[in-house]
């Protein structure tokens, strides 16, 4: 358990407001307070930083791979530690890592990943997310449609029992191919629902919204979209106040114009956060590497496969938040916010999680001006510093 001390000399933003010459103090890795610099009593060991600004860290809900690694290509405790130290040096300090539709086994294995890696309390580690199989071919995307497959009794069981013992259980679903009544029973059991890959018309996602789905999944991508006559997934998107969104701002996935009118047009009180999608290119310098036995390309910030379909994003947080101020013209404060608050909002953690507020998880990011990470703390611990 991390000691008492202070982190001064930096701005600190708590997910709301600004902070000048003040300190946050940390006991016992969460946080105890904002004060005055000043005011610090000698017994509270001072880290006094040079500059720069102090934020919330960031929560990544949809991370597929990172250092090398991909959960699909080995589920383990290992394998999810990789993913997850990969990712500290990009800010990301809680995050789920994601098992694109795969089979039963590899599905069960993940699912006994995830249950071990919170057993072991692996830094960073939150939850899970499971993206498919249960999705629509017609909007695949990079997922094996020879995997792709309906969900029967045994799968929805073995999610409701995972979800017992992994703090933070997401699947997205197309929920033309899900019945509502699965949707239903799996909300019910502390299950976040996402749709996505999905060809639904408005009316059927929002039927799975009233069944109990809470968010959409890489919000434009491999869905229906929004049509003057036929809204789509995107328009229940949208539209809906009680759906929220993630969102892949690399400039690839997604235009900046369609960002920016979704981001005017979301009815709240969800939002739209961002997520990575990133496969395990994050932290290396590999230039291509396998999925399901098909070959992904690494070139020029973009993932394909050899026909050119976008696979998973090369992308890691700090530069989603880059993106969204200086390409989308967002504050800083709000982009912060999508990538703690929003998402930490999305999955059910926010009232410890994804602000730097008394009693909140000490999860913090230490920024310089040009939005370059320098230190990095989960739980309190120092994790990263450049």
């Amino acid at each position: 358990m991390s000691t008492v001390y202070a982190l001064t000399g930096a701005a600190i933003f708590d997910g709301e407001n600004w902070h000048a010459e003040s300190a946050l103090v940390v006991d016992g890795g969460v946080v105890k307070n904002i004060t005055a610099a000043s005011t610090l009593h000698g017994d509270i060991r001072n880290v006094e930083l040079q500059g720069g600004m102090l934020v919330p860290g960031f929560i990544d809900i949809q991370v597929n791979g990172g250092g090398g690694a991909l959960l699909n290509d080995g589920p383990s405790v290992d394998t999810i530690r990789t993913i997850c130290d990969a990712h500290v040096a990009f800010g990301t300090t809680a995050l789920l890592p994601t098992l694109i539709t795969d089979t039963p086994e590899i599905t069960a294995a993940a699912l006994a990943a995830g249950k071990a890696a919170a057993q072991e309390k692996v830094a960073g580690f939150i939850g899970l997310h499971i993206e498919g199989p249960h999705l629509s071919i017609t909007h695949k995307g990079t997922h094996d449609p020879k995997l792709i497959r309906p969900m029967d009794d045994a799968d929805l069981l073995a999610l409701i029992e995972a979800a017992q013992e992994i703090p933070v259980l997401l699947t997205t679903v197309a929920p033309e191919t899900v019945p509502v009544d699965k949707i239903r029973a799996m909300a019910d059991a502390g299950i976040i629902v996402s749709l996505g890959h999905s060809g639904a018309s408005y009316e059927i996602a929002l039927a799975a919204k009233d069944a109990g789905a809470t968010m959409v999944t890489h919000l434009f991508n491999a869905m229906s979209q929004l049509g003057h006559r036929s809204p789509g997934v995107v328009g229940a998107a949208l539209q809906s106040g009680t759906l929220s969104a993630g969102l892949i701002a690399d400039g690839f996935h997604v235009d900046k114009a369609s960002m920016s009118i979704a981001l005017r047009a979301k009815q709240g009180p969800s939002k739209i956060f961002l997520v990575t999608d990133a496969m395990s290119t994050i932290g290396t310098d590999i230039t291509s590497f396998t999925l399901n036995g098909r070959k992904i390309t690494r070139a020029g910030g973009r993932l394909t496969l050899e026909d050119g379909t976008l696979a998973g994003a090369d992308l890691d947080m700090i530069s989603a938040v880059r993106f969204v101020h200086r390409e989308l013209g967002l504050p800083l404060d709000e982009a912060f916010r999508m990538a703690s608050l929003y998402p930490a909002e999305s999955i059910r953690i926010h009232h410890h999680y994804g602000r730097l507020d008394a009693g909140f998880v000490a999860n913090v990011v230490h920024l310089d001006d040009k939005l370059d990470v320098n230190h990095v703390w989960i739980d309190g611990d120092l994790h990263f510093a450049r």
